[in-house]
């Protein structure tokens, strides 16, 4: 909603692209779960607002994705969340609703959630090459 989380897409992708993988990034605007491909690897990289919610442009996309009880047994995944820790019970919530929709369904994560606190004073767009450098290690050594 704010456009942090493209950013850090952004760089994520960068990252990914600099060791060689072809990236593609995808708004979840217009997203549905038929969006994943058998084989392939994805990173969600979601904020969350409200009382701990999606944003709006993917509010559709998860509402669909827990409808859907789909086998996602080959998809690989990472998920970097952003968040703000004063907002203890919430923090990081969509990340996590992500996390737990795709779980449910038998995608495999790669590596921890990767939570964002806003109020650290790090901009996540500057760890977010670092942390996609670890995440492309991790799933490689799967």
């Amino acid at each position: 909603m704010t456009g942090t989380a493209e950013l850090v897409a952004d760089e994520i992708a960068d990252a990914l692209n600099a060791k060689g993988k072809n990236t593609e990034i995808l708004l979840m605007d217009d997203l549905a779960a038929d969006v994943f491909e058998a084989g392939a690897a994805y990173v969600i990289c979601t904020s969350t607002y409200g009382q701990g919610d999606v944003p709006d442009n993917g509010q559709a996309f998860m509402d669909d994705l827990e409808s859907a009880e789909m086998d996602l047994g080959n998809i690989k995944y990472g998920v970097f969340a952003l968040g703000d820790i004063t907002y203890d019970q919430t923090f990081c919530n969509a990340g996590v609703l992500f996390d737990e929709t795709l779980g449910k369904f038998g995608a495999k994560r790669i590596g921890d959630i990767m939570k964002h606190d806003a109020s650290s004073g790090e901009l996540p767009e500057d760890q977010a090459g670092e942390w996609a450098e670890e995440w492309l290690e991790k799933l490689h050594s799967m």
